[in-house]
């Protein structure tokens, strides 16, 4: 239990870190590594809905994600380290797409579409799995943080929305293909037994 939660950590801080000195070498450059960040419906732009997150327009975009990544993160942290990984894969390449496909024209860069998306992951957990657990998580998220719903709605030019609103939409659909996936193999271990 201790090794597990310590591995939970060391992703976590290695995350931040990595984060951080991207940042750091970004910021130290002129960011200079904004045109790696999602150009929408410029086929060059493609690849770079995988980079995007971890690229930030300022320290303090940076450190507003971090708090939010560190937070969300945590919590789907508590289901499994594969349940995080392969919800935060999907959250990211499907956030991504979405704001390739109908974002405004500007590049658009942060870890907020990721945040957004685990943000959504863990309420829509409590619909699609309700189970103690997921349903106190959410009602603490949704107490604690549901001012968020706001971020989905235009606001500042200066933030993008967009990535807000892909990445909510897409941690809604992590969770309901997560329920799914889990019933399908609850069965099929049920079947061997």
């Amino acid at each position: 239990m201790i090794k597990l939660a310590w591995q939970r950590l060391k992703l976590l801080f290695f995350l931040a870190a990595f984060l951080i000195v991207v940042q750091v070498i970004n910021a130290s450059n002129g960011y200079f590594l904004t045109p790696f960040g999602v150009l929408p419906r410029h086929e060059a732009s493609l690849p770079f809905i995988l980079s995007a997150p971890f690229i930030h327009g300022s320290y303090s975009h940076l450190f507003n994600n971090l708090v939010g990544l560190g937070i969300f993160s945590s919590l789907c942290l508590l289901r499994s380290m594969r349940f995080y990984l392969l919800s935060s894969g999907f959250i990211i390449v499907l956030s991504g797409l979405l704001v390739w496909f109908f974002a405004r024209p500007a590049y658009h860069v942060g870890a907020s579409g990721w945040v957004f998306g685990l943000w959504a992951l863990v309420i829509a957990n409590a619909y699609f799995e309700a189970s103690i657990k997921n349903i106190l998580l959410s009602l603490l998220v949704i107490i604690l943080y549901g001012g968020m719903a706001y971020g989905v709605l235009p606001g500042d030019k200066a933030v993008s929305f967009e990535f807000h609103l892909a990445g909510a939409f897409a941690g809604i659909v992590a969770a309901f293909i997560a329920s799914k996936f889990g019933k399908q193999s609850g069965r099929k271990l049920k079947r061997k037994s």
